[in-house]
């Protein structure tokens, strides 16, 4: 399957992986007949990407269905946990957060890292969507990283509520189009501490998980939020967590500004290297995640365009691509180049 615009999908193509909502449902299944309604539709929820069926890409898989029934699982549960911190209810709490654990050792055990990202999906309810999203990356940067498996729940769960201390900034403020006032950013940065008050009324939280709620913003040169604290004043799991949060922060439409390219997103990661992030963690982040999607059409510098089918681990920017030659009318009529050992061609853009 391929991954294309919204602008260039036409009626009668079918639909390759599933579209999920706001809450993270199924909105249209996988192997839809699509109309003009539906495509006219996802545009007004503000899909601008979706995978389509491709017979010169029927080797291009990229939706893992049982880590989207966890999601879907985890997504509903959600909603439950914030409710029960807020008001200061433990009871039940372990049993609120089990799908969370459950998608977790799913990925532990059998998770794929090029079918577990890139949902398509719309965001009307961007902060759990994003603490979901956050989760999951998270997840697979710590797996990287080292982290043992034993304590890949605290990291998990962190990033899942990384940001449960926004439920207590007035909603004006955490949707405001225009810029904020000082004062108002101001009370932004106090929502790590608000979730650390939050999570202190339940004694079922471990104090590392309160630390990556507490630490999330903190940068490793001193200039992050809520204390300012440096390197090693930070723990890994909420290194690992602040990561992933930015990495998703910028890759979705927020109502303040549109989202970052692919690209910028991962440069953005890098360029923070050592400054924004740790130096260990951003090379593990680069043998974690690729930059540009499977199935994504992309233009090369030797004047081709073609298909990513595959990707090189630890060379984020050289995947394999396939290309179709437009003039010869045969889908079998196809070459591929490696990037990876093809050094004198790159990548432009994704079309």
């Amino acid at each position: 399957m391929r991954l294309e615009h919204i602008s260039k999908i036409r009626e009668g193509q079918i639909l390759g992986k599933n579209i999920l909502t706001s809450d993270g449902q199924i909105l249209l299944k996988a192997g839809v007949n699509l109309s003009d309604v539906y495509i006219n539709k996802l545009r007004n929820l503000g899909v601008c990407y979706m995978y389509i069926e491709d017979e010169m890409l029927d080797d291009v898989y990229v939706e893992d269905e049982k880590l989207t029934e966890l999601k879907q699982i985890a997504m509903k549960s959600i909603s439950s946990i914030v409710g029960k911190l807020y008001y200061g209810n433990g009871k039940g709490f372990e049993k609120a957060i089990a799908p969370v654990q459950d998608m977790m050792d799913y990925i532990l055990n059998m998770g794929d890292v090029n079918k577990s990202l890139y949902d398509i999906k719309t965001y009307d309810n961007y902060t759990s969507i994003h603490s979901l999203d956050t989760c999951v990356m998270s997840c697979f940067l710590a797996i990287t990283s080292g982290v043992d498996s034993c304590d890949l729940k605290d990291v998990g769960v962190g990033a899942i509520l990384h940001d449960v201390g926004k439920t207590k900034i007035p909603i004006e403020i955490l949707n405001k189009k225009t810029r904020l006032t000082y004062e108002e950013f101001e009370e932004i940065k106090k929502h790590p501490l608000y979730g650390v008050e939050l999570l202190k009324k339940n004694f079922m939280i471990s104090s590392r998980i309160i630390k990556v709620v507490e630490q999330h913003h903190e940068r490793v040169d001193g200039r992050g939020y809520p204390y300012g604290l440096r390197d090693k004043q930070i723990t890994k799991f909420a290194k690992i967590v602040c990561i992933c949060d930015v990495y998703d922060a910028v890759s979705n439409d927020r109502v303040y500004r549109k989202k970052f390219k692919l690209n910028e997103s991962y440069e953005l990661i890098l360029s923070g290297s050592g400054s924004a992030f740790d130096k260990q963690l951003v090379l593990d982040f680069k043998n974690t995640f690729a930059i540009y999607p499977l199935g994504c059409h992309v233009k090369l510098s030797n004047n081709e365009d073609g298909y990513v089918i595959k990707q090189n681990q630890g060379f984020p920017d050289r995947p394999i691509v396939r290309v179709i030659p437009k003039d010869t009318g045969n889908i079998s009529c196809f070459h591929e180049i490696d990037l990876l050992y093809n050094t004198n061609v790159v990548i432009l853009k994704i079309i």
